[in-house]
């Protein structure tokens, strides 16, 4: 790799204004055959918007993006690919009621006359099996887990034979199986000569693959590093302009009475014979590798899932068949899947804020006036910034996407709320901030749990840990039992505390 290679794909003084806010400052970026450029900087510091622009999709304000040395000859992110410049984008692009092989071969399929299925079957075969994803090329896009989704991407990307590929946060719903087929593949391309642009909040992976690293903070370049000269702190204190050391709070909660109480839960055809306690002012976290059952388990609880089995609230038993039984109860679900199931994208900040609790104010005859009132305790409570207060949500950040999720889910003042993933594609700033969210609602008596596949999350936020395998609870774990060790020998079946049954702290 030479560091004095000619750039493939480049920035010159770009900006981007839309309207009269400026929110890229000047920049100047390079990508490098043969190289990983990491492009890091908090949710809002501009990542997103210059991915776009290098990928064809909006043009900058002033500047110039140039391909080979030469002013960039595309204007659209179809005419960017047939370039060679590809983009794999953090919210899919593919068609739902699709086929995976359709997907992969929409507006490149073979066959003159008729399609050729048989080929365009066996090609996606062959580059699923590059990746060694199970997804089959006939399942519908729509059935697919958003793991599969991203594989399936990372998939239609390879097929595209690019010249420089743009990742944006790209394993952020993958397995951490699924990482290391990616790392292998992002260092196949490397070693090919392909020019990668790779993004992502968490830092161990940029330590890993990045030859190059940008960071960016509020709209401009504010540290360029090679491998080796900025360590994980070092990036995050650059990307935040502050150091981070405490990024978790201090586990003060005092567990008062029993908040919940679920025995011989099941929610088929996953999740069999759970039993735990729940108690007021802890932070219960729940681990376990992906598919062990955790979101179901979840979605059994407030009834968005067929389940049985024996639930208590302050000893009372309670049947909830629906999100707005378990809303009677106080209970409250924040959904791994924001972008999906979470926020209307094409909604403002008003209309999604008060979705859920749209009698609070005066449906069906709405007071405006007092849902306003609400998003603006909202916009201050939780750190809100947005340019204005009537955009739609799907132009925010992912961190504040995540914090209006955040502020919808707590609008009704849930006594147990749980959080499923609270932190995933979010910047460490941002992160520590939902860390402190998660902390007051402890502090103030709520009972919350956590659903993490970050092990560092789980052991920095939970009073005690729940340990999910194969749909079953494999243990449970407290106090100074809690360690990574404990939960990983738990999660694959290999501590002996896995053959017993759990004690209830």
């Amino acid at each position: 790799m030479s560091t004095e290679a000619a750039p493939v794909l480049e920035l010159r003084d770009v900006r981007k204004s839309f309207g009269p806010i400026e929110i890229l400052h000047g920049i100047d970026f390079a990508l490098r055959a043969g190289e990983v450029h990491a492009l890091i900087g908090e949710n809002g510091a501009g990542k997103s918007t210059i991915m776009k622009i290098l990928g064809g999709f909006i043009a900058p304000t002033s500047g110039e993006v140039r391909l080979d040395g030469r002013p960039a000859p595309y204007a659209s992110g179809a005419e960017a690919e047939a370039a060679g410049v590809v983009v794999i984008h953090q919210e899919f692009n593919l068609a739902p009621d699709l086929t995976v092989s359709e997907n992969i071969w929409l507006g490149r399929e073979l066959g003159r006359v008729f399609l050729d299925h048989r080929a365009m079957r066996a090609g996606t075969q062959a580059l699923l099996d590059q990746l060694d994803s199970h997804v089959r090329p006939e399942a519908r896009i729509r059935d697919l887990p958003v793991s599969d989704r991203q594989m399936v991407e990372i998939a239609k990307a390879l097929a595209r034979k690019a010249r420089v590929l743009i990742m944006d946060e790209p394993s952020a719903v993958l397995t951490n199986r699924e990482v290391e087929v990616l790392f292998r593949q992002i260092d196949r391309l490397r070693a090919q000569g392909v020019a990668l642009l790779y993004t992502s909040h968490r830092l161990e992976e940029v330590t890993r693959l990045a030859d190059r690293v940008t960071v960016l903070r509020d709209g401009a370049v504010v540290r360029r590093a090679l491998r080796g000269e900025l360590t994980e702190d070092g990036m995050a204190t650059a990307m935040v302009g502050r150091d981070l050391q405490d990024i978790y709070p201090a586990k003060r909660h005092h567990a008062g009475e029993l908040a919940l109480e679920v025995r011989g839960f099941s929610v088929p055809p996953l999740v069999e014979d759970v039993s735990f306690t729940l108690k007021r002012g802890e932070v219960l976290g729940i681990s376990g590798l992906v598919g062990s059952g955790r979101t179901e388990l979840a979605e059994g609880l407030v009834g968005l899932r067929p389940a049985s089995g024996e639930m208590r609230r302050g000893g009372v038993p309670v049947r909830i068949h629906t999100v707005r039984e378990a809303a009677a109860h106080g209970m409250a679900y924040l959904t791994e899947d924001r972008k999906e199931r979470g926020l209307l994208l094409d909604k403002t900040l008003r209309e999604n804020l008060t979705l859920s609790t749209l009698p609070r104010f005066g449906a069906p005859f709405l007071s405006t006036e007092r849902e306003e009132a609400a998003l603006t305790r909202a916009i201050a409570d939780f750190d809100i910034r947005a340019p204005r207060r009537d955009m739609r949500v799907g132009n925010l950040s992912g961190g504040n996407q995540q914090k209006l999720l955040l502020a919808k889910t707590l609008l009704s003042d849930p006594e147990i709320v749980i959080i499923d993933e609270p932190t995933r594609g979010i910047d460490v700033g941002t992160k520590s901030q939902i860390y402190a969210f998660i902390d007051a609602l402890a502090a103030r008596g709520k009972s919350v749990i956590v659903i993490s596949s970050d092990m560092p999350e789980i052991l920095g936020l939970s009073d005690r840990v729940l340990v999910m395998r194969h749909g079953r609870l494999a243990g449970e774990l407290a106090g100074e039992r809690i360690s990574e060790t404990a939960i990983v020998r738990l999660v694959m079946g290999t501590a002996e505390e896995a053959a017993k049954e759990p004690t209830h702290v």
